[in-house]
């Protein structure tokens, strides 16, 4: 066993870069995209032929990154190390005819994105980001980042049941946020104002997916800074714990006797079924084609998937001061005392026996403490892409995390050591 990493608040520091770079799935992977550069992969495409030479390699499509790294000594048979995440959040999202208004307000009509909480989106300063598909076909980044849009609540003297009854909130009338002043409104003018933006021509942009972001940065929180508050930890988190791993393992040299993998999917909030989520062919078909690069038979991708093994990084529940009674009695994960084992027996979580024994050695490996997690059984937990990974490749899938509190809020919270450790367990866990 490793001596027990000390604390580098340098991670930390780099992850709050990264959320607040990575307002949208497609910036999150162009944030981990600059990250591997630096470390020496370089990106393929999929339209092209792949070679099956030694290094790092990464494919991009939409809201996804595919990133491997091929040690020297490497066979067509020779299993991969894959830490999966995912880089979408819940959020609010903007409408094929975003413009709208009332009253004198102007508005941009949005869509509730996978299950946020919804209350965290109101009286919030919130921007605009996303990609912007242009006329030639080619796409382009946008980030409008200070305060643009705003869901204003209902003062109270207008409701004044919500004091006792709690607030209700129709998706469809009361999330709609306000962006300035005017009775003309007129189609195309958010769009004609991003494009003015981005320095695009007039009419250049003929597709768009947009969504909303808080414009508060990240920021350490308490009297000794132990806690980290910001946006998008789930799972952004884990994306950038993974990105930070797989770039360790490159940079340390080769023997490495497995292939390291970082699969960051898009859509997984809303059940993974697309062309870029977990439960689509992107992983299966970039690790067959690196298997048949390497001069592979299908016996070849057949044995390396049998040796294969993947941790599913997603964060989880830290036990709640206020709600205790919510969480399992025996199993009270806490901030700062390691990454969570995600256990469920009926399989919304991925891990079994042999699993547990496999994360076990990483941290072990890495000198990392780790805690378990189980969801009390009168409340049924929620899942990730760990269950569809094994089903769908036929890969053996471990579940874990990082344990938070007010998951898919706007801001949520963790312990400012949680993150460094997870990367220092996945690392070990890459190496193999």
């Amino acid at each position: 066993m490793r001596t027990p990493p000390r604390f580098d608040r340098g991670h930390t520091d780099d992850l709050m870069t990264f959320l607040s770079s990575s307002p949208s799935p497609y910036h999150a992977v162009a944030s981990a995209a600059e990250r591997l550069e630096k470390a020496g992969f370089r990106q393929v495409a999929e339209t092209d032929a792949w070679d099956g030479t030694l290094g790092g390699r990464y494919v991009l499509r939409g809201g996804a990154i595919i990133a491997w790294y091929v040690p020297e000594g490497a066979t067509p048979h020779t299993p991969f190390r894959i830490v999966g995440a995912h880089t979408d959040s819940p959020n609010l999202r903007v409408k094929p005819r975003p413009d709208s208004g009332a009253h004198g307000w102007r508005q941009v009509a949005v869509e509730v994105y996978g299950g946020p909480l919804l209350n965290s989106w109101l009286d919030r300063d919130l921007g605009l980001s996303g990609r912007l598909s242009l006329r030639d076909g080619t796409s382009r980044l946008v980030n409008v980042d200070r305060p643009l849009l705003r869901v204003p609540q209902l003062a109270i003297h207008l409701d004044r049941s919500v004091a006792s009854d709690g607030l209700k909130l129709d998706k469809q009338r009361h999330l709609q946020p306000v962006w300035g002043l005017g009775d003309d409104v007129r189609d195309g003018d958010l769009i004609a104002f991003l494009e003015e933006e981005s320095g695009l021509p007039s009419g250049e942009v003929t597709g768009w997916d947009l969504m909303t972001h808080s414009v508060e940065a990240p920021a350490y929180l308490g009297r000794d800074k132990e806690l980290l508050a910001g946006p998008r930890m789930d799972n952004l988190l884990s994306v950038h714990a993974g990105t930070a791993a797989l770039a360790a393992v490159a940079t340390t040299g080769d023997g490495l006797p497995r292939i390291p993998v970082l699969a960051a999917f898009d859509h997984e909030e809303n059940g993974s079924q697309s062309d870029t989520g977990a439960d689509g062919p992107l992983l299966g078909s970039v690790l067959e084609r690196s298997v048949f690069a390497r001069g592979g038979s299908y016996e070849d991708r057949a044995r390396a998937f049998a040796g294969t093994v993947c941790l599913s990084s997603d964060t989880g529940h830290a036990v709640h001061p206020n709600y205790a009674e919510r969480h399992d009695p025996t199993h009270h994960p806490r901030a700062d005392a390691g990454p969570i084992l995600k256990v469920n027996v009926n399989n919304r979580y991925a891990t079994d026996g042999s699993g547990r024994a496999v994360f076990t050695a990483a941290c072990e490996k890495a000198g990392v403490p780790f805690q378990t997690f189980v969801s009390n059984n009168s409340m049924p937990c929620g899942t990730t892409i760990g269950p569809i990974t094994a089903a769908r490749h036929g890969i053996r899938t471990v579940d874990i995390g990082v344990a938070i509190l007010s998951m898919h809020s706007a801001r949520e919270l963790c312990g400012a050591k949680d993150p460094y450790l997870l990367a220092n367990a996945l690392t070990a866990f890459l190496e193999g």
